[in-house]
């Protein structure tokens, strides 16, 4: 028995957007049952959300906490849940972590869940008309042109692009030395300039965006061999890449796709994939 309907779209950035947001997205969750509970994992991005439908709460180090919209899901390093009452409909921005605080000129920090004060939460009432009417296409837009705005306002670290590039090109398997080659900068340089903008060093974020390739691997294909992954990845051996997996995942990589797979038969997943 299907135990939800997942729709899931996501859209690529203008041009003078890439450099700070990954890619806009939509989500449309419809579970059978009246509760929709998600553990979601750790990934390399920072999440600008605005959310629709019922009441939603998050769990993470400790109790549920109902958060308002929109919000900011930072890096984490571990997983977290996500509840809500019925359906719920998202709009999400994925941003490179080193470029969001400053597209929205806010302070940086490593809290992993962040209520903000912001003009862009007035979008909130613009796009909820927009998805009551179904109108998805127009509400990304909305979202387009208002980031086009914010970085209109804002110059861009050149040197933050260059490393935050040359890391996302490698997976997340330079070391420090070669990022900061890439960036025309000292380690030192760049170390401060990045921790300054995203909250974490290169080194947190690398192994966020390693993890991340591991979990997309294992989503695909369930059936994986984990020590040829760990030799295609760059990780020392299984047993290095099972201990960062378990990291920030709370499970083994076999474990994690045992679960995967069982999961995949429970969930009729459509899904218009833009990249």
């Amino acid at each position: 028995m299907l135990s939800h309907k997942i729709l899931h779209n996501e859209f690529d950035p203008p041009e003078e957007l890439q450099d700070v947001i990954k890619c806009f997205w939509y989500e449309k969750r419809n579970p059978e049952k009246e509760q929709l509970s998600l553990e979601v994992l750790p990934d390399s991005y920072a999440e600008i959300i605005f959310y629709f439908g019922s009441e939603l709460s998050i769990s993470y180090n400790g109790d549920f906490q109902i958060l308002s919209s929109p919000f900011i899901m930072g890096l984490l390093n571990q997983p977290f849940t996500i509840k809500a009452d019925k359906g719920l409909e998202i709009i999400g921005i994925r941003c490179f972590p080193w470029a969001v605080f400053d597209l929205l000129g806010l302070p940086s920090g490593k809290a992993g869940l962040q209520i903000f004060d912001h003009p862009i939460g007035k979008l909130q009432m613009v796009l909820n008309e927009l998805i009551e009417a179904s109108k998805i296409d127009e509400a990304i837009d909305v979202v387009k042109e208002c980031f086009l705005n914010l970085k209109s306002q804002i110059s861009s670290d050149s040197m933050l692009y260059k490393a935050g590039l040359a890391m996302r090109e490698s997976g997340g398997t330079l070391p420090v030395s070669q990022v900061a080659n890439a960036a025309h900068a000292t380690i030192r340089t760049l170390e401060r300039n990045f921790k300054q903008s995203s909250g974490y060093t290169v080194k947190d974020v690398s192994g966020l965006m390693r993890f991340e390739q591991v979990r997309n691997q294992l989503l695909l294909n369930t059936d994986l061999n984990i020590s040829a992954l760990a030799h295609e990845l760059g990780y020392t051996d299984q047993s290095h890449l099972s201990r960062e997996f378990k990291r920030y995942s709370g499970t083994t990589p076999a474990a994690f796709a045992r679960k995967t797979k069982k999961e995949i038969s429970n969930i009729d997943f459509v899904a218009f994939i833009q990249s």
